[in-house]
């Protein structure tokens, strides 16, 4: 089948390089001119990295990625350690690949080069749909020049602010979470206090957290900082804000977290906004896939993972069922209940990040110290359902 793919960036790539595997000819736009530095880090578990090593991109991946030693969680102000799980082995002999810290623009740029190299003319930029038509036989995208492309089949991978979501189920009203998160990457060179820990650490405060790690083989500092305000920002990625009010949300908070906000080029802002499960993520021989149906709040870390999951599951739907309509359906059957799931697990994160009371976190963090010294696997096999799972033999 010849399929169109709206959005080039993670999701849109990893399902053109899912749907060459199993045969199938794919057209990827992506409004953007050119792929840039834009966008921070990103957090890899074993469950995404299945889906790249058996899509042959996992080695390059791996190449300019950051493995992190441990998930860990610091008190914010002070940096007491309230536990560390071993990750950097423990990924693959428990969940059979390894976890990875990587730069969105080196996960875009691997994913891109991967499919130039096997569809030389599968990415079209500066080119973005705007809209579609169909029929029973053939689906036709519109796009911003005018141009009018057929295919079999057109997958929206537009992300958050999709169009071809709009028009399929008209305008949305996300839900304004009281939360806006900071974003920011610094070189380590450049860091007064040193580098974060080589780990995946979560710093929890009342009614803020920040989240920490390495990337680039360990020459950059990524840092996402979250805080619970009234006023709502941008819900936009490349929207600015000040150093000063970062400094503010974080006052008196260790210095590792203040060193990367005082030495970041760039400090991003945006407001998190919360969205129902929509109704349906297909229209006759029109999908949707990742943050386009089912966008994730960042407390879990699987916005991209479960796009890269979305991707081979469309792919092998696509290749196995007897119809497109059929296909559509088995994809969204199969992958809806456990994107609610991880949807549903971000939620809960936010809550566990931001106690706000002495005894609620007492009460909270002191059986995850305990836990965290006792009972490392109990911990890890909390997240068995997540990074375990495993679309590519499923």
């Amino acid at each position: 089948m010849r399929v169109l793919i709206a959005g080039g960036g993670i999701g849109g790539l990893t399902a053109a390089l899912a749907l060459e595997h199993f045969g199938h000819d794919v057209q990827v736009f992506e409004q953007a001119g050119i792929l840039d530095e834009v966008g921070a880090g990103i957090q890899l578990s074993p469950n995404g990295m299945h889906v790249l090593s058996r899509l042959g991109v996992s080695a390059r991946v791996l190449k300019d990625a950051f493995r992190p030693k441990a998930l860990e969680m610091r008190l914010g102000r002070s940096g007491r350690r309230l536990f560390d799980i071993p990750l950097r082995r423990a990924a693959i002999n428990r969940w059979g690949a390894d976890y990875l810290h990587v730069h969105r623009a080196d996960l875009v740029q691997a994913l891109h080069d991967s499919l130039v190299a096997r569809a030389p003319q599968a990415v079209s930029l500066g080119r973005k749909v705007v809209g579609y038509e169909q029929s029973e036989t053939g689906v036709v995208a519109t796009l911003d020049t005018g141009e009018r492309v057929l295919g079999d089949v057109l997958l929206g991978a537009d992300g958050i602010h999709s169009v071809v979501r709009a028009q399929m189920l008209g305008t949305e009203a996300p839900r304004y979470t009281g939360m806006t998160a900071w974003r920011a990457i610094a070189p380590v060179s450049d860091l007064a206090n040193g580098a974060p820990p080589p780990n995946a650490t979560v710093w929890t405060g009342s009614r803020r957290h920040a989240v920490t790690y390495l990337l680039r083989g360990g020459s950059l500092a990524n840092f996402v900082g979250v805080v619970e305000r009234k006023a709502k920002h941008v819900e936009s990625w490349t929207e600015q804000g000040s150093r000063e009010d970062a400094l503010a949300d974080f006052q008196r908070w260790h210095p590792t977290v203040t060193g990367i906000i005082e030495a970041a080029p760039v400090l991003h802002r945006w407001a998190l906004y919360d969205r129902d499960e929509l109704p349906k993520w297909r229209d006759g021989r029109v999908v949707l896939m990742g943050d386009a149906c089912h966008p994730m709040l960042p407390f879990l870390a699987q916005g991209a993972v479960m796009a890269i999951e979305d991707a081979y599951v469309l792919a092998r739907e696509l290749s196995e069922a007897a119809t497109v309509q059929d296909a559509l359906a088995s994809y969204e059957s199969v992958r809806k209940p456990r994107t609610s799931r991880v949807q549903a697990g971000a939620r809960e994160n936010a809550r566990l990040f931001h106690r706000s009371n002495p005894v609620t976190q007492m009460s909270t963090y002191g059986p995850m110290w305990v836990a965290g010294r006792m009972m490392k696997g109990f911990i890890h096999s909390r997240n068995d359902w997540l990074y375990g799972h495993d679309v590519t033999v499923a």
